[in-house]
């Protein structure tokens, strides 16, 4: 029988928060003591006080992670039992869906619907997919002179620190902790301080599905336990999912220190091209519409650039304003609400600037407001703008349910100012014609282009993910993220 509103509303009053750090096996205050307030972004209530880790925190977590790994408890295991382990994980994850689902939710704001039927059924499964793969990946015999045998293998590369974001927080985390472990590494997760609560709680998870201690530690706080990981000298891998000046900060925290490897998922402006050619307008429309407004807008790759051929401009616009009232605020957690709560003030105040600054450079054709201010949580409505190109909404990442309208002349206009960013994270293209379709993928400079659809295939672990230019580094997903967390070695024996 499918949870109502009120069901969900009683399960979240009498649901048990935890809050403390996990380090080494176990669950920790934090050493000097401090917490912070872990608000609620539906109504602003105060969740649970959560560790705010300092460096003594950092450094235990660092340590037993060290430990863990120079003892082999983890990477010198079988592969087939520490595939076991992972599969076990992914399964009392799955078992504990409404729990973490829940959690989820009153952390972030997101809508129930979603974090029940997306989000962490898409955590486990990543988990699931990476183990899988542990025994089914292998090195190479190198084709060498026959007196010499030639093997490459790959090695895990330590402690691997992961810094993880608050738009998709238990999904952004597996992406990382689940081909990090998978190699063999020990792992530091440091979650956003706007939504710790889920990997505190798969920190537990793991640790009863047999991961042994200092294996998989979490050490949440603001913005002091990232800064150490990307400093600590004992790190030997970071891996980043956020904003560019916080990755930046990262990559020179790195060369101030050991020079560990650093990987980054940054941001994106992602352009949605439509051609006046598309085979489906309806179906081009509402994914526009759902490019933008999933997720509150709060989502890396959203379609947030919507070029629009001239020529069929008005007319799409008005079906895109049409799609998008399927996104109307409300509750998150009432099963029916297809759109939730802003992460937090600071984020509501930023995207109700740039709404602002749309107001002054182009034309509001749609939304534009706070809504359900009385609930004390963090609400906006879908908001459409006709702008120009250099617009500052058509530019910067916002971050929100912001959408820019641009219109074009040609293919050639359309590719100009699609490319014409910082970033290279996602792209599409609307088009009937096949060959106009190939020659704008390979011309589009994003780490993933879609035709005739916007974000199908997301959930596929198949694909690798990850952008161009300050986009970052690196690819999450697939059989190319183990690269991030491996070293590779060759062994040359000569046989006579």
């Amino acid at each position: 029988m499918s949870k109502t509103f009120a069901w969900w509303q009683d399960k979240a009053a009498t649901l048990a928060i935890e809050g403390r750090a996990f380090i080494d096996g176990e669950l920790r205050h934090a050493h000097d003591g401090k917490t912070f307030a872990c608000e609620s972004p539906i109504d602003g209530r105060v969740l649970a006080r959560v560790a705010d880790c300092g460096a003594a925190d950092v450094d235990a977590a660092v340590a037993a992670a060290r430990r863990a790994f120079e003892a082999q408890s983890w990477a010198a295991m079988s592969p087939r039992q520490r595939k076991a382990i992972l599969l076990r994980w992914a399964t009392l994850m799955r078992e504990h869906l409404e729990e973490l689902a829940l959690l989820e939710t009153l952390d972030s704001g997101k809508p129930i619907g979603d974090t029940t039927a997306i989000d962490i059924p898409a955590a486990a499964h990543c988990v699931d997919w990476y183990a899988e793969a542990i025994d089914k990946t292998g090195g190479e015999v190198a084709p060498v002179d026959h007196h010499l045998v030639g093997l490459v293998t790959r090695e895990p590369v330590g402690v691997v620190a992961a810094v993880v974001p608050w738009n998709f927080p238990l999904l952004m985390a597996a992406w990382k902790f689940g081909p990090a472990l998978a190699a063999g590494n020990s792992v530091v997760l440091k979650p956003s301080e706007k939504s710790p609560l889920t990997a505190i709680r798969v920190a537990q998870l793991a640790h009863e599905a047999g991961l042994p201690r200092g294996v998989f530690n979490v050490v949440p706080g603001g913005g002091e336990p990232g800064r150490l990981l990307a400093l600590h000298r004992d790190v030997d891998c970071i891996a980043f999912t956020g904003s560019a000046r916080t990755g930046r900060a990262i990559m020179e925290c790195a060369a101030q220190s050991n020079l560990k490897r650093v990987w980054l998922e940054l941001g994106g402006k992602s352009p949605n091209i439509v051609l006046p050619d598309c085979p489906d307008l309806e179906r081009a429309a509402q994914a526009a519409a759902d490019a933008i407004f999933f997720n509150m807008g709060e989502v890396c790759t959203a379609g947030s650039r919507l070029l629009v051929h001239r020529d069929i401009k008005d007319a799409f616009v008005e079906k895109v304003i049409a799609a998008a009232r399927r996104y109307v605020p409300g509750h998150p957690l009432d099963p029916a609400v297809t759109m939730g709560a802003i992460v937090d003030r600071i984020q509501l105040e930023r995207v109700l600037g740039y709404i602002d600054a749309g107001r002054r450079e182009g034309r509001l054709v749609a939304g534009g407001a706070r809504v359900r201010e009385e609930t004390g949580g963090f609400y906006v409505e879908p908001t459409i703008f006709e702008v120009k190109p250099d617009a500052r909404i058509a530019r910067e990442e916002i971050f929100g349910p912001v959408l820019s309208v641009i219109a074009f002349d040609s293919l050639d206009e359309a590719i100009s100012i699609a490319n014409d960013t910082e970033y290279g994270l996602a792209a599409a293209v609307w088009t009937a014609d096949l060959t106009t379709a190939h020659e704008a993928a390979r011309r589009l400079r994003a780490g993933t282009v879609w035709v005739n659809c916007y974000s199908d295939g997301s959930d596929d672990l198949n694909f690798p993910f990850g952008g161009y230019r300050q986009s970052g580094n690196g690819r999450d997903k697939s059989l190319h993220a183990l690269d991030k967390y491996t070293e590779l070695k060759s062994t040359i024996l000569r046989l006579r």
